[in-house]
């Protein structure tokens, strides 16, 4: 007899697949075009576009229509309480700021939690094409049709990592001091990505990712697709990421433990 369980999380990832299908329709007739560009405030520029905000509008009528019952936090909407255990996480377009200069790296996260547990994780880039997301037990990845399961590479010491990062605009004085010290220690630090950098840790092309100042429904998603490749996802720390703040990523379990000693300070 087939599993229950199995049979409702392939049900729930084929509703996140169709969210995404239709969240990127909505967002591609905007990439690449004029179009006005609002700020949410404060002292970074933090813009937010119609495409954004049209996206999740679009995401939360599907899962009205599918799963009326279910709670969602968005980052354009807020969090509407739902009335079960299940609540889907929306950032409709991670990456904002690449999106307005026309640069392709950004990407739609859909995640699902269950009882606050991260059940399932999907990113979308439509303008490439490619699509990562995770399975019960392993992570994927599809371009063109063609899909592959993804896994994380060994990466055991720190002078052998390759280091990405979104910005350390956001960072604190003593982060930036912490998060120099894991800079001296690496072998590359690439700045950009957002999103993608996450999904190319689960695809094996790099071994770390530190950031700061996220919100939760910038890492929820993608805590998942890293887990499910064989890597890990903490706190600086080494805490609980799913409030999101600041966030390491590794894709190996050993060199995840040597950057939390240097970044914990």
């Amino acid at each position: 007899m087939p599993n229950p369980d199995a049979l409702e999380f392939q049900s729930l990832l084929a509703a996140a697949h169709a969210l995404a299908d239709r969240a990127g329709a909505v967002i591609l007739p905007h990439f690449r075009t004029p179009q006005a560009i609002d700020h949410k405030g404060g002292d970074l520029f933090d813009p937010v576009t119609a495409a954004d905000r049209n996206a999740e509008s679009a995401i939360r009528e599907g899962l009205a229509e599918a799963y009326p019952s279910h709670g969602i936090l968005g980052e354009e909407f807020g969090a509407r309480v739902g009335e079960t255990d299940y609540c889907w996480v929306i950032d409709p377009i991670d990456g904002t700021r690449s999106f307005i200069l026309g640069l392709p790296l950004w990407g739609t996260l859909i995640g699902l939690t269950r009882a606050g547990v991260p059940l399932l994780g999907l990113m979308d880039q439509p303008f490439t094409g490619e699509r990562f997301w995770s399975g019960e037990n392993e992570s994927f990845f599809r371009l063109n049709g063609t899909t592959k399961t993804i896994r994380s590479r060994a990466c055991e010491n720190l002078g052998q990592a390759l280091l990405a990062t979104t910005s350390t605009d956001v960072f604190t004085a003593d982060e930036q001091r912490r998060f120099a010290a894991l800079t001296n220690a690496v072998r590359l630090r690439r700045f950009g990505g957002d999103c993608y950098n996450y999904c190319l840790l689960a695809m094996g092309h790099i071994d770390l990712v530190a950031e700061a100042g996220l919100q939760s429904f910038d890492i929820l998603p993608l805590i998942p697709i890293v887990e499910r490749a064989g890597g890990v996802v903490s706190t600086w720390e080494g805490g609980d990421p799913r409030a999101g703040g600041r966030i390491l990523a590794a894709g190996d379990r050993r060199l995840h433990a040597a950057a939390v000693e240097v970044l914990s300070g």
